[in-house]
């Protein structure tokens, strides 16, 4: 396989050369660029370039000389944080210098937070005693394993022209095409990344699915990689290779997926990481092997606060067909080892984190169902469209990737023609402590109900299907807000945007949960007027299995009717009878311009505007007859002079 070509957007690499005075770094830099071991060096080189065909990246490097006198220590930590490699020197005939690496030099790289690779360089190799001869890897190794962040280590003599060029090469080849997210030094095999993203791109060269790549299509990937075909010579060497040693790396149908990584993971160990980042970039890969952001259209995802983003009809059949691949006992049970084959081609399984974690209905076997598998993706398209949409590709979606989400109308619009035409819904789920919560979003998921209670710490989603009546099926996203967290949400003006209903959960058998829950309502409701995001708001009276407290009737008819909203719901999460509450919740949601709470203020707001609104319209209701009547006098004017 061939050369790599330049990495795009590099367009230089800047390299800071430190260590110790007189171990010989400006000596290194001069008989590099000039080809000839200077006589005189000044103190401080300025910076110097080599030209981009001095290596074969064809990538021009600048190279910063450094002070290491006190007096100079904020600028040579200014290059440092500036640098895209450093070159760290010692001096070989020098032992004291070497330990300082390790004492001084490699600790300050981390104090200051300098993340970039570190090439290790003994000068002045001539110099060196010969009764101390000491093979370098039994001097470096100690201090590798302490100091990860160094690349490579090599001893070089300017004198002597022994070395130099490789120097820069090894330090740009460290920035173009670095080890560290490859591969794992110590246990010398391929990282995890690297091996999904390798997958991914095994899977998209093998077009018959057959999982193995045939010698044309191993031609392709070749070409498509390296601009170049492969002699079908060469295809038999390189299986060759392989077979020898690894048995299964080869089949009677071509080269197999472990033939594939072994391959990758042979280039890296003789050094060619070229090779290998070649492929990577060639498929869309950046150097976190992530795809790089301009495969993934961000302006797709532009909106408005109250807009949402949801997957559609095309994206959500392809994800069927996943799921039907992926569940390969069709029993609608994706079990979680299935789970992390599907995502075994993206960097990592992105529900296994929050908030996606937990969040979607278990089968009795700890798996998915189709509908609770579906339900996670609309969630993470609803949270993190861009994400979603990256993970659809990692996976193999084959459309355009614009094709795969849809952002819906604005609520705003929707309110005013009365029906909402989303599939997800957004519930914001507010209530005191204890109210009953956590048992609400748990009994939506399925879940049993739970006697001893837990205090909810951070947001929680819960997400499911809603089937309504007629065979619809509608997605619910539930968003948990614990009590403490309700200030900090209402202090951002768009924080109601994405909220498509909100639900007030209050302990039916205890009053200060119910007043301290139409505070709460209160407190949304009013921000929703002050906002323009008013939402649709329900009232759940949870725990209905035990007695209400005295006048609780009364109380909620009252505040029901002074704000205009439905009647508290009652629930009971410990009997499982929860009076199609969900169903209840979709529906309010389908229709934004019902249930709207109106506080007193929002009230008189409204009279306020009517009123101006009426003037407005006597006003010119008078001024139109105003007009009328000077027009009509005009005419009986004329009239008057034309008959005399």
């Amino acid at each position: 396989m061939a050369k790599s070509s330049n990495p795009e957007g590099k367009t230089g690499v800047r390299i800071v050369v430190a260590g110790d005075r007189g171990t010989g770094k400006s000596s290194l830099i001069v008989t590099a660029a000039a080809e000839t071991f200077p006589t005189n060096v000044p103190r401080l080189l300025p910076p110097t370039r080599l030209p981009e065909d001095f290596y074969p990246d064809r990538v021009p490097i600048t190279i910063i000389d450094t002070s290491s006198n006190p007096e100079d220590r904020g600028k040579l930590a200014e290059e440092l944080k500036r640098a895209d490699a450093v070159v760290l020197t010692y001096a070989c005939d020098q032992p004291e210098t070497l330990n300082r690496l390790s004492t001084f030099w490699l600790p300050e790289l981390r104090q200051l937070e300098v993340k970039v690779p570190v090439i290790v360089v003994g000068c002045k190799l001539d110099l060196r005693d010969d009764q101390q001869q000491v093979s370098l890897e039994q001097v470096m190794s100690p201090i590798m394993q302490q100091f990860r962040e160094i690349e490579t280590c090599i001893e070089c003599s300017a004198y002597k022209h022994i070395q130099i060029p490789e120097v820069f090469y090894y330090a740009q080849k460290a920035v173009l095409h670095p080890t560290g997210p490859l591969f794992d030094q110590e246990t010398q095999t391929l990282k995890p990344r690297c091996v999904r993203a390798l997958k991914r791109i095994f899977i998209l060269c093998d077009h018959d699915r057959d999982g193995a790549l045939s010698d044309a299509e191993l031609n392709n990937f070749q070409v498509k990689c390296f601009n170049a075909p492969l002699q079908p010579s060469e295809i038999v060497g390189v299986k060759r290779v392989v077979q020898d040693k690894l048995v299964e790396g080869v089949n009677e149908r071509g080269l197999t997926l472990t033939g594939f990584l072994f391959l990758h993971a042979l280039f890296i160990e003789k050094g060619r990481l070229e090779t290998t980042w070649t492929v990577l970039r060639k498929f869309g890969y950046n150097n976190d092997i992530k795809l790089s952001d301009d495969l993934i259209p961000y302006s797709s995802f532009k909106r408005a606060p109250d807009q949402s983003v949801e997957l559609t009809n095309e994206a959500i059949e392809f994800l069927k067909g996943v799921y039907e691949l992926f569940d390969s006992d069709l029993d609608n049970n994706l079990r979680p080892i299935e789970v992390e084959d599907v995502f075994s081609t993206a960097p990592e399984n992105p529900w296994n984190d929050a908030p996606y974690k937990d969040a979607a209905e278990k089968t009795a076997l700890g798996g998915l169902s189709l509908d609770a598998f579906l339900s996670e993706w609309a969630l993470m398209t609803l949270l993190d469209p861009a994400r979603s949409l990256e993970n659809l590709i990692y996976i193999g979606y084959p459309g355009d990737s614009s094709s795969a989400i849809r952002i819906t109308r604005r609520r705003r619009l929707d309110r005013k023609k009365q029906q909402s035409e989303r599939n997800v819904f957004q519930c914001f789920v507010f209530g005191p402590a204890n109210a009953g919560k956590s048992a609400l979003m748990n009994s939506f998921l399925g879940r049993p109900y739970l006697d001893s209670y837990s205090p909810t710490a951070d947001e929680q989603y819960a997400v499911n299907v809603v089937e309504l009546p007629g065979g619809i099926k509608k997605t619910l996203v539930l968003r948990e807000i614990p009590e403490d967290g309700v200030s900090k949400l209402l202090s951002s003006k768009e924080s109601l945007a994405p909220c498509d209903i909100a639900v007030f959960v209050y302990d039916s058998s205890d009053e200060s949960s119910w007043k301290r829950a139409t505070e709460l309502l209160m407190d949304v409701a009013g921000h929703g007027e002050d906002t323009g995001y008013e939402v649709p708001c329900l009232i759940v009276a949870a725990k209905d299995d035990l007695d209400s407290f005295p006048m609780a009737i009364q109380n909620s008819t009252r505040v029901s009717q002074d704000m205009g909203i439905e009647a508290p719901i009652p629930i009971s999460s410990k009997l499982r009878d929860f009076n199609n509450i969900f169903r209840r919740i979709v529906n309010a949601a389908e229709h934004p311009h019902l249930s709207i709470p109106e506080t007193e203020a929002g009230r008189s707001r409204k009279q306020y505007h009517r009123l101006i609104n009426r003037s407005l319209m006597v006003v010119s209701v008078g001024a139109a007859v105003a007009i009328v009547g000077f027009a009509a006098y005009r005419v009986y004017a004329a009239r008057k002079n034309a008959s005399s």
